[in-house]
C-alpha cells in the first residue's frame, strides 16, 4: 500500500518489517514488553484519505478492512472470514468474522462496510485513493463524480453479508481489497469526532492509538480483542520527533532502525559489533523522475527522450548510492509478478541526447526547467544533484531545483481533470510502492491516461489498450505479457526516467523476537514478541 514515499538516502522505512509467523493466526496473547521505533509523523490517520507510506505503517495497525496480505503476500482473511466470486467473475459475497469487533467492543456488521465505502466515495470526503481502489466497483464512479448518492454495487443482505459487485470482471479486485481505502471505520466515531476524529480512532486492528504527540510521539497500544488474536506486545513507542536513528540505536532508545549510506559499510565490517543486529530486506517500490506532459517541454516526447538518454544512471547507482540499490530499467521492480528482466531501458547516449533536443519543436530553446522533490532542505540530496549535473554536462541545459514539504508536495503534484486541476511540476522525484503484488498496481494504475495516479499525464492510446485488455484477461501469463509489452512502450516514449528499486538496511535489537523486513507494509507488530 502506501502509495508515495518519501525520496530520502536512508534506505528506507524502519518499521517495515513481517512477522514470522501466519497472520491468519493469532499472536498468542500479550508475552508483553514495549517494542520502541523511530518513524515519521502520519499526515493523516484516515484509512480513506491516507496515500502515503509513512501514514499507513500506523493505519495498518489501527484498522482492517475485509482481507490482508500475508508474508508470502497471499490475500488472506481479515474480516471477512471467507468469500465466493460469481460465475461471471463480477459479484463477491463476503462472510463477516463474528468475532470481529470495534476496539470499543461493538461488533462490526456488513452495515458497516456499506457505510464506510459510501463515506470514502463521496466527494466531500475528497480522497485521494478511492477512484483508483474502489473505482471497479459498480456505481464508484457516478458516486465520486455526484451523478449518484448512492453505490449500487455494495449492499448488506444481512449483517454478516456483505456483496459486491463489480463493473467487469477484475483478476486483481481481492488484492486491493486490503488496502486501507476499502477498510471499514466506526459511523458514530466519525460524526461524533468532527475532523478530529482520527485523535481518537475507534478501529479494528491489533492496536489502538493510546496517543499522538505530533511532531513528537506515537503510542500504540494492543487490542485484546482482536478477533485474529491479540498481539504479543503491549505496546509500540514512536520517536516522530526526528533526530538521527543510528545514534539512537547505538544508544539504546530504539530496537529498530534504518541504516543510511553513510553506515553501511562499517555495519557490513563483520568486526562490528552491530554486525549481528544487522537485517537485509527487499522491497517492491520505485524511485524516478516523472515528466509533466501538460507543461513545456516535456509535452514534446523527444525532449522527454532526450533528458533520459542524457543521464548515466548505471554511474548514480555505483557511484552515488553505492550499489545499495537495484538499477530500474522500467517499472517494475524485480520481485513483482510479470516482472520482464529483458525490458530494455533508456540508453546512455548524450550525442543522440542533444540531436533529439534539436529535433524537438523547441528546436533546443528551451524555457526555464525545474526538478521539484519532497523535502525539508533546499538540496535534492545527492541523487537529485547528479541528475542535475549530468543534465548541465551532458546535455547542456541548466536545471534549477525546487524541494516542497511532503504534504504540500502530493497535493500539488494530484492531477484531477474533473476539477480542471493540474500537477505544477514540470518534472519531479518521486517513489511508488506497491500496495499488492501485481504489475496493474504499477503499469495501469502510473501510466493509464484515465488514471487519476497518472500525475505526469502520459498518454498513449497502445497503452490505454494494452492495461484495459489485461484488467479483463483471465490467463495469467497473457495478462502479464500485456503489461510488459505497455511497459516497454512507456519507457521508449520516456513517460519518465526510471531510477532505482530499494532494499531495507536494518538494525534489530537481539531481544526482538519475530522480525523480518517484508517488501509491502503490511500489519506486523501484533507478531513481534520482546525477550530480554
Amino acid at each position: 500500500m502506501k502509495r508515495f514515499f518519501l525520496l530520502v538516502t536512508v534506505l528506507l522505512l524502519a518499521t517495515a518489517c513481517t512477522p514470522t509467523d501466519s497472520p491468519t493466526s493469532g499472536g498468542g496473547g500479550g508475552t508483553g514488553g514495549e517494542l520502541r521505533v523511530f518513524g515519521d509523523d502520519p499526515i493523516t490517520l484516515d484509512p480513506a484519505v491516507m496515500s502515503d507510506t509513512s501514514s499507513a505503517e500506523y493505519v495498518v495497525e489501527i484498522f482492517g478492512g475485509l482481507l490482508t496480505l500475508n508474508r508470502q503476500l497471499r490475500v488472506v482473511p481479515d474480516i471477512a472470514d471467507s468469500w465466493t466470486i460469481s460465475p461471471d467473475g463480477k459479484t463477491y459475497t463476503f462472510k463477516l468474522n463474528p468475532n470481529a469487533k470495534f476496539h470499543d467492543g461493538k461488533p462490526v456488521t456488513s452495515k458497516d462496510f456499506v457505510y464506510s465505502f459510501e463515506r470514502t466515495t463521496d466527494a466531500k470526503t475528497n480522497s485521494p485513493t478511492a477512484d483508483t481502489y474502489l473505482g471497479d466497483i459498480k456505481g464508484v464512479l457516478e458516486k465520486l463524480s455526484g451523478s449518484a448518492k448512492s453505490l449500487s454495487g455494495v449492499k448488506a443482505p444481512d449483517d454478516q453479508t456483505l456483496q459486491v459487485e463489480l463493473d467487469a470482471p477484475r483478476a486483481y479486485f481481492l488484492a486491493k481489497m486490503q488496502y486501507p481505502t476499502a477498510f471499514v471505520v466506526d459511523q458514530k466515531n466519525v460524526e461524533a469526532g468532527g475532523k478530529n476524529w482520527t485523535d481518537k480512532p475507534n478501529g479494528t486492528g491489533p492496536f489502538k492509538l493510546e496517543s499522538w504527540d505530533k511532531g513528537n510521539k506515537l503510542s500504540l497500544t494492543r487490542n485484546p480483542n482482536y478477533h485474529l488474536g491479540p498481539a504479543k506486545l503491549d505496546r509500540v513507542k514512536v520517536n516522530i520527533a526526528g533526530g538521527n536513528g543510528m545514534t539512537m540505536f547505538e544508544n539504546d532508545e530504539i530496537d529498530i532502525t534504518a541504516i543510511g549510506l553513510a553506515d553501511i559499510e562499517r555495519i557490513e565490517d563483520k568486526s562490528n559489533p552491530l554486525n549481528k543486529n544487522y537485517v537485509i530486506g527487499k522491497s517492491l517500490d520505485l524511485s524516478y523522475v516523472g515528466f509533466n506532459a501538460e507543461l513545456p517541454p516535456f509535452d514534446d516526447v523527444k525532449v522527454r527522450q532526450a533528458f533520459a538518454m542524457s543521464v548515466d544512471n548505471a554511474k548514480i547507482v555505483a557511484n552515488v548510492l553505492k550499489d545499495k540499490v537495484t538499477l530500474a530499467k522500467g517499472v517494475l521492480p524485480p520481485d513483482m509478478p510479470g516482472y520482464n528482466p529483458g525490458v530494455k531501458g533508456p540508453k546512455f547516449d548524450p550525442a543522440a541526447a542533444k540531436q533529439l533536443l534539436q529535433d524537438s519543436k523547441y528546436r533546443g530553446s528551451l524555457p526555464p526547467i525545474t526538478l521539484a522533490a519532497p523535502g525539508a532542505t533546499t538540496s535534492l540530496g545527492p541523487v537529485g544533484d547528479a541528475f542535475l549535473e549530468q543534465w548541465k554536462t551532458n546535455l547542456g541545459v541548466d536545471v534549477k531545483a525546487q524541494t516542497v514539504e511532503f504534504a504540500t508536495f502530493l497535493s500539488e503534484l494530484k492531477r484531477d481533470p474533473a476539477k480542471s486541476k493540474k500537477n505544477r511540476y514540470q518534472m519531479y522525484m518521486m517513489g511508488w510502492a506497491a500496495d499488492y503484488p501485481d504489475p496493474q498496481d504499477f503499469v495501469d494504475i502510473l501510466f493509464n491516461s484515465t488514471s487519476l495516479e497518472n500525475n505526469g499525464a502520459y498518454k498513449s492510446t497502445e497503452v490505454d489498450s494494452l492495461v484495459n485488455r489485461a484488467r479483463s484477461e483471465s490467463d495469467e501469463g497473457k495478462r502479464f505479457a500485456l503489461y510488459q509489452q505497455a511497459e516497454q512502450i512507456i519507457v521508449n516514449e520516456a513517460a519518465f526516467i526510471p531510477m532505482y528499486h530499494t532494499q531495507h538496511y536494518q538494525l534489530v535489537k537481539d531481544y526482538v523476537k519475530g522480525y523480518q523486513p517484508t517488501p509491502l507494509i503490511i500489519s506486523k507488530f501484533r507478531y513481534i514478541s520482546i525477550e530480554k
